[in-house]
């Protein structure tokens, strides 16, 4: 509903008002109506429920006024009211096909979904506007993964409406999750036959040619997409990734830059740019560009972890540590940036802030069998070979037949006096890798020269 109408305007003003002072206006029902829809669209349901309330009060047979009603009641889940009015309903409009939907809603909202394409169904054929039943039905079929079914529902929607683009989103959604690749570009052509200058159709043919690694292909649809729509931004950012693809830096920099003078500046476009410069070898635009990234979008990870990356790369750990300590204090729930924290304090030496940078990764979900090593090494550099035991202990039961963790848990144990399970640990290493074997005289030279352990591996050698 929009209120920009003249008439409507001034409907919500007189409705507002009437709150205000407590005096009784009139209204007709289609006023009430309007401004209860308003106030729904808008999420201010109480306004709403009073606008239902008096107008009820003004128009009790209106059918319209009682279904909002039962839009609120479902809305607050009180389905067995809502059901009430919709079967008295139902009885005086047999054909109203706001009933079916409203009925399809409550199924929907408790998880019947069968019955609520059921009932959709059947308000396909009383409706005027079936484009809004299919896409309800699409819906009702995505709930339970059936994405061919639903695939085929917002089909039937574009047919009846062929702007609704939130449809076309959805086709292409289900051709994707069925991995379609090929008939989705094939449907979205016969999409194009009748509208050649769909923007968005010749945007997501670029993005299933992408997917397939046909760059070409990709490219010439996103040229179609921006004459289509010369301020189409998701077109330019596209064909800015697939020239990054194409190593064509230079003209991804262009796309990614029109971006920018076509509204605010994306995050993702700078940092698109970052790294088009980074590859340029244009450092210092490449890290203004990520610097600017970081400022616009704090949140965003890939910014971080680009600006610290950058510096890796160029061996400046103690900037790199700078940029991935700012990006912890904003999210400190972040496996990535904890991953980079330990990497980087371990070449720095800083064993004990490394030692809680894996400890931390490992925490958050990060089960790689390199933090779990590196974290062991780094308790054994620091002396505490208790906390190695279980890290290493904990390790295998994610990679119980790794023969690095073996040869560690066998030193380990030796040097703890712990021979039997020394001895253990040795024995399965070399069962399973012997050539691992040399992570004993690395890490536990004064275990390598314990008689046992050399007349073992010697044995197993032989």
């Amino acid at each position: 509903m929009d209120f920009s109408q003249e008439g409507n305007s001034v409907s919500l003003t007189r409705f507002e008002s009437m709150l205000k002072t407590n005096d009784v206006l009139f209204f007709d029902a289609e006023e009430f109506e309007n401004i209860a829809n308003y106030y729904i669209e808008s999420g201010k349901i109480a306004l709403a429920r009073k606008a239902v309330k008096l107008g009820l009060e003004q128009h009790p047979t209106s059918s319209n006024l009682r279904l909002f009603k039962a839009e609120l009641f479902i809305f607050e889940n009180k389905f067995e009211k809502a059901e009430q009015i919709l079967t008295e309903l139902h009885e005086l409009e047999p054909h109203n096909e706001e009933v079916f939907i409203q009925k399809a809603n409550i199924y929907s909202k408790q998880d019947d979904h069968k019955k609520a394409i059921y009932l959709l169904e059947q308000a396909i054929d009383l409706t005027n506007d079936p484009a809004d039943v299919y896409n309800l039905i699409g819906m009702e079929y995505l709930f339970i993964e059936d994405f061919q079914n639903a695939k085929l529902s917002f089909m039937k929607c574009l047919e009846v409406d062929e702007q609704d683009y939130s449809a076309l989103y959805n086709v292409i959604y289900c051709f994707d999750f069925l991995e379609q690749h090929t008939e989705a570009i094939d449907y979205l052509n016969m999409f194009l036959n009748n509208n050649p200058y769909c923007e968005v159709a010749w945007h997501q043919v670029g993005k299933q040619y992408f997917g397939l690694k046909e760059y070409e292909k990709a490219l010439s649809a996103y040229d179609f997409a921006i004459i289509s729509d010369d301020r189409f931004v998701g077109a330019y950012l596209e064909k800015g990734k697939v020239l990054e693809k194409l190593g064509r830096y230079n003209e991804a920099l262009e796309n990614y830059q029109i971006t920018l003078e076509l509204e605010d500046p994306t995050s993702f476009a700078l940092l698109r740019m970052g790294k088009c410069y980074d590859k340029l070898g244009s450092d210092e635009l490449a890290i203004k560009h990520f610097e600017r990234c970081v400022h616009e979008d704090p949140l965003l990870d890939n910014g971080w972890i680009a600006i610290t990356d950058f510096y890796k790369k160029r061996l400046n750990f103690q900037k790199a540590l700078y940029y991935i300590n700012k990006a912890i204090n904003i999210d400190s729930d972040n496996v990535l940036y904890w991953k980079r924290y330990a990497k980087i304090n371990h070449r720095l030496k800083f064993y004990e802030e490394a030692e809680e940078g894996y400890r931390r990764t490992l925490e958050l979900g990060n089960y790689e069998l390199e933090t779990w090593l590196n974290r062991a090494d780094i308790l054994l550099q620091l002396g505490e070979h208790n906390a190695a035991v279980i890290n290493l202990t904990q390790a295998m039961e994610f990679y119980p037949e790794n023969a690095e963790v073996a040869f560690r848990l066998a030193g380990l144990n030796y040097a703890q006096g712990s021979d039997i399970q020394g001895r253990y640990f040795l024995k399965n290493g070399l069962k399973l890798d012997a050539e691992f074997s040399i992570i004993i005289d690395e890490l536990f030279p004064y275990v390598a020269a314990k008689k046992e352990v050399r007349e073992l591996i010697e044995k197993h050698s032989n």
